[in-house]
């Protein structure tokens, strides 16, 4: 099978990335081989060759995301079956999904609905998990009303801002003055330009000096948020956290590493990837959430399509497909 690999540990740019011939995998006992339909790019895809993997043996296929059939499952794999359409998000630890095959752990995938196509199924995945495991694991929204999704035009931004305002909260989201147009589309109560406006006064003035009940933080730098939040405030981090928080306003900080849960020996965690995945599928299928597919390209231009994301010439969500 043709495969988009990593040859050595010293070739950690995009432009290396080396389309080559693998062996087809095999299924281990909980493990399903999928037949690529649709890849989705993300940065985490490129940001990963540069920082390298000592997991890793070579060559390496990298890629996380995948949409396709299955095509053989391992011996204790009940849950789906050959034939059957499926989703997942893998593990950056492994061989990945950049290619005509690929081998996910069962237990990680979800079945798409017959009205989601490949390539929407496909771009859903790595951004909108994070997204949906923000607002839906790690936050408590019982007693959350305004939402701060920061930098709205990125996927995960763009989905959060979809699943926010699909829970009824309102949402504001930062996001420079070229890219309103696109995020207008998703229709947040609040858009702040971060690089001509006070972020912090546009807050205020919006929540009426209260400050925000939850904000999830895609950008670093989260310790400027600690003062934007209200009282029992919430603060996700998908990046970095603060070192510290004012324990005056009893304020909840979490951390969030959504691909963390291949590697941490916990089954439940590998499971609850599919059951996310199957989670906002069915938003997606009940036009709730819309992945935001922008840009649609061919497996062999994947290299392109990454060069593309890492140089910020990308609004919405790139996705490749098979033939």
């Amino acid at each position: 099978m043709r495969a988009l690999v990593v040859t050595a540990s010293d070739q950690r740019t995009i432009e290396a990335l080396t389309w080559t011939d693998r062996p087809v995998p095999q299924p281990g006992p909980e493990q399903v081989l999928v037949r690529t339909a649709a890849v989705g790019l993300n940065p985490v895809d490129y940001k990963v060759v540069q920082a390298g993997n000592p997991a890793w043996r070579f060559p390496h296929t990298v890629g996380v995301d995948i949409a396709g059939t299955v095509a053989a499952v391992g011996a204790n794999v009940t849950r789906v079956r050959v034939g059957d359409r499926v989703a997942g998000h893998g593990d950056l630890a492994q061989d990945g999904t950049f290619a005509e095959c690929a081998i996910m752990p069962a237990a990680a995938l979800a079945v798409i609905p017959t009205n989601v196509s490949w390539v929407t199924a496909a771009g859903s995945l790595c951004a909108g998990l994070t997204a949906y495991q923000a607002l839906y694991r790690k936050a408590n929204l019982t007693a959350v009303d305004t939402v701060l999704v920061h930098a709205g035009a990125g996927g995960v931004g763009s989905m959060a801002i979809q699943l926010a305002r699909a829970a009824g909260k309102q949402v504001a989201t930062t996001v420079s003055a070229h890219k309103q147009d696109f995020v207008g589309r998703l229709h947040p109560d609040l858009m702040i330009d971060y690089r001509t406006e006070d972020v912090d006064q546009r807050l205020a003035d919006w929540t009426h000096g209260l400050g925000v009940d939850l904000i999830i933080n895609t950008i670093g730098q989260p310790a400027a948020d600690l003062s934007r939040l209200a009282y029992n405030g919430q603060l996700v981090c998908v990046l970095d956290t603060p070192d510290t928080a004012p324990g005056a306003k009893a304020l909840a900080i979490s951390d969030l590493n959504l691909g963390g849960a291949h590697r941490s020996g916990d089954p439940r965690q590998v499971a609850d990837l599919g059951r996310m995945a199957q989670a906002l599928l069915a938003l997606i299928a009940t036009g709730q959430v819309d992945p935001q597919v922008e840009r649609v390209v061919p497996a062999a231009d994947i290299v392109t399509g990454l060069q593309m994301i890492a140089a910020d010439k990308v609004v919405g969500k790139v996705v490749a497909t098979f033939a």
